[in-house]
C-alpha cells in the first residue's frame, strides 16, 4: 500500500489530520503504433474520459504510465515487465491483441498484478487460462456471437454460409455462432476460413456462398479486412439476394464510414453501439464526441468502462495489487452498454448484446438497434478460479 501517513511530533493534539489520498499507479499497455494504433488511441481516449468524469468519486488519485505494445507479443512482454518491476505499477489496463494477452498472462499472474483487459477477446483468457488477477471489461469472442445463432433462426433464417479469417479469433467467433445456430435448428451449408491478412480477393469465396443455397451469410471480419469484405460483398451484387450478417466488428463505428453505402443494410451484433437509447449512453456519447470530434466506438467504451471499473474498485478502499484484484471481481454498474457486472467464476464481463442494422443517417452512416439480447455469463470453459490472498 502506498498510503502517505502523518506522524504526530511533539505534544499530543486533539486535531485529527486527514490521511492523504491513495496514489494508484496504472500501467496503460496499448498499441500506439502498428496496425492497431487506432484501437489503442480509441481505448485511451475512453479511459481518460472516465477518469475525468468519475475520478472525483473516489479518494484515490491515478498516475498513468503509458507503454506501446506495437502489437508484438515479445515487445509487450518486455513492456509489462518494465511496468511491474521498474515502474512498480499497482494495476495494468489495456491489451488489444489476444496474442499479446497470451504473452503477458503468466507474467501478470505470477507477479500478482491485476490486469483489466480492455479489448482482447480470446476465450481462453477467461476460460482455461483464467487468473484471479485478470478481469475482462470488453468481451469474449464467443460472447458476442453466440446470441446471434438463436436470434437469426428466430427470424426465419434456416440455412447459413459462414466466412472468417483463419486465426484463433475468427474460428472462435464462428464456432460460437454455428453451435448456437445449429442448436436452434439451423443448418450451416458451407464454411470457409480465409488466409488472415492475406486475402485481397474475396470473389471465389463469395461465389461459393452464392451457390451454397444459404438464406444468409454470417461472417467475422475486422479492421481493413472488414472494409474490403463489405465493399466486395456489395460490388459482387449479393446483398439483395443473400443478406449479410455478422459480428458487429464488421461494421464498427470506428471505420464503417470507410465502407460507405456498401455497409447499408448489413445486420450485426455487438456489445455496444453509439445509438443505444439510455441516459448513460447519451451522456457518454456526447462527452466523447465533444472531446474527440467523433462518435465513440466499442473500443472507446471498453476503455471508458475499464477506467470506471478501476474507480469503482478503489471506492471499496482497495489500493494494493491483491485488494484491487479482489475488488475488480465484484464490480457492477450501469454504463453506456447497460448493466455490467463481472462473473466471479471466470472474471469475464456480463453484458447485453445488441443486434443492429447499419443505415444512412443525416450526415453519415449510423446504427439502428433492432434487438437487445439478454446478458449471459460465459461457460467456465475449464476456468478454475483461485482466491487472491491479501
Amino acid at each position: 500500500m502506498k498510503r502517505a501517513t502523518l506522524a504526530a511530533l511533539g505534544l499530543a493534539t486533539s486535531i485529527a489530520m486527514p490521511a492523504a489520498a491513495e496514489d494508484i499507479k496504472v500501467g496503460l499497455l496499448l498499441p500506439f503504433s502498428g496496425v492497431y494504433a487506432a484501437l489503442g488511441n480509441e481505448i485511451e481516449a475512453g479511459f481518460n474520459l472516465a477518469l475525468e468524469q468519475f475520478g472525483g468519486e473516489t479518494d484515490a488519485t491515478f498516475e498513468i504510465v503509458r507503454e506501446d505494445t506495437e502489437v508484438k507479443p515479445p515487445v509487450a512482454l518486455g513492456k509489462a515487465k518494465k511496468m511491474i518491476l521498474q515502474d512498480d505499477v499497482d494495476v495494468i489496463a489495456g491489451i488489444v491483441s489476444s496474442g499479446v494477452l497470451g504473452a503477458v498472462r503468466d507474467m501478470v499472474h505470477g507477479a500478482g498484478v491485476p490486469l483489466i483487459v480492455a479489448n482482447a477477446g480470446n476465450d481462453e483468457a477467461t476460460g482455461a487460462d483464467c487468473s484471479p488477477f485478470i478481469t475482462r471489461m470488453s468481451f469474449s469472442n464467443s460472447q458476442v456471437n453466440r446470441p446471434m445463432g438463436m436470434w437469426m433462426h428466430e427470424q426465419g433464417i434456416g440455412k447459413v454460409y459462414t466466412l472468417a479469417p483463419d486465426y484463433a479469433a475468427g474460428r472462435q467467433m464462428i464456432d460460437a455462432f454455428t453451435a448456437s445456430f445449429t442448436a436452434a435448428g439451423g443448418e450451416v451449408v458451407g464454411q470457409e476460413f480465409t488466409p488472415f491478412q492475406k486475402t485481397q480477393d474475396f470473389g471465389p469465396y463469395l461465389a461459393q456462398a452464392k451457390a451454397s443455397g444459404a438464406d444468409a451469410v454470417y461472417v467475422f471480419y475486422a479492421g481493413g479486412e472488414a472494409i474490403s469484405f463489405v465493399k466486395q460483398y456489395d460490388s459482387f451484387g449479393l446483398k439483395a439476394e443473400l443478406p449479410l450478417y455478422g459480428s458487429g466488428f464488421l461494421t464498427s463505428p470506428l471505420y464503417v464510414n470507410a465502407e460507405g453505402p456498401a455497409a447499408e443494410g448489413v445486420i450485426t451484433a455487438l456489445h455496444y453501439v453509439p445509438t443505444i437509447d439510455s441516459p448513460a449512453n447519451a451522456a457518454f456519447a456526447d462527452a466523447f464526441e465533444a472531446a474527440n470530434g467523433r462518435v465513440p466506438s466499442e473500443f472507446a467504451v471498453q476503455g471508458y468502462d475499464a477506467a470506471r471499473a478501476l474507480i469503482e474498485a478503489t471506492k471499496t478502499g482497495a489500493s494494493d495489487r491483491a485488494s484491487l484484484a479482489n475488488a475488480l471481481r465484484s464490480v457492477k454498474f450501469e454504463g453506456p452498454r447497460g448493466p455490467l457486472s463481472i462473473d466471479p467464476s471466470t472474471n469475464n464481463v456480463i453484458q447485453p448484446i445488441y443486434v443492429y442494422e447499419t443505415v444512412a443517417g443525416e450526415d453519415s452512416l449510423t446504427q439502428k438497434v433492432l434487438a437487445q439480447l439478454s446478458a449471459e455469463a460465459d461457460p467456465v470453459n475449464g476456468c478454475e478460479m483461485a482466491p487472491v490472498s491479501n
